[in-house]
């Protein structure tokens, strides 16, 4: 049986989205870039066309995943391909270890090894990236991308399109605004308001 999935986005995580589609059995895997007709390929797969295209195309995917690291853009992205009917079903590495107890929201990708813990829930859009740790009943927001490494204790809740960096660490019961970005490293003991830039350890504003 032929499975079909369209990748939004030619770019390094791209590759990694392609590699799990692929892992998960797709056995037809296309791009879709803005760059194209300038951009024809990505190492192993072809780059069919640009956002208008796939919108007219979704209809012939099993799985439509937008792989574009801004927050925003990609939130927005799959705002559109949803309107226009594309199966947006969360895509997981298959040694990702997900609570069945959790939720996983439409558009979100978890990444090889990542962990998320019972009773916590994932909006959409969302990047679980390569071995974060998310624990028992935190709410991420739309468009939240956790990068690799990064881990939040329980009851942490993370706003709309903010971003915790690679090997941030954030303390229980944390709660952090919208639009946020967590710097790399950054330890985080207390909240943090929207629209915040926070590094350090302690992480302090910028």
């Amino acid at each position: 049986m032929i499975k079909r999935c369209a990748i939004l986005g030619a770019s390094g995580h791209g590759k990694v989205i392609a590699e799990i589609a692929d892992l998960n059995h797709y056995t037809e895997i296309n791009f879709y870039d803005d760059r194209w007709p300038e951009l024809q390929s990505i190492e192993n797969w072809d780059v069919l066309g640009n956002t208008l295209d796939l919108l007219s195309l979704v209809h012939q995917y099993d799985l439509v995943v937008v792989a574009i690291g801004n927050n925003k853009i990609r939130l927005d992205k799959v705002d559109l391909l949803k309107s226009a009917g594309a199966n947006l079903t969360a895509l997981i590495h298959p040694s990702a270890i997900i609570s069945p107890y959790s939720q996983l929201g439409e558009g979100s990708v978890v990444i090889a090894n990542a962990v998320v813990n019972p009773f916590s829930a994932i909006g959409n859009a969302c990047i679980i990236n390569t071995s974060a740790t998310i624990d028992h009943d935190c709410i991420i927001g739309d468009g939240v991308h956790i990068s690799p490494g990064a881990n939040l204790a329980g009851g942490v809740k993370v706003g709309k399109s903010s971003w915790i960096g690679i090997g941030a660490q954030v303390k229980q019961l944390i709660r952090i605004g919208e639009n946020v970005v967590v710097g790399a490293g950054a330890t985080v003991l207390h909240d943090v308001t929207d629209s915040k830039t926070v590094v350090g350890c302690p992480a302090r504003p910028l």
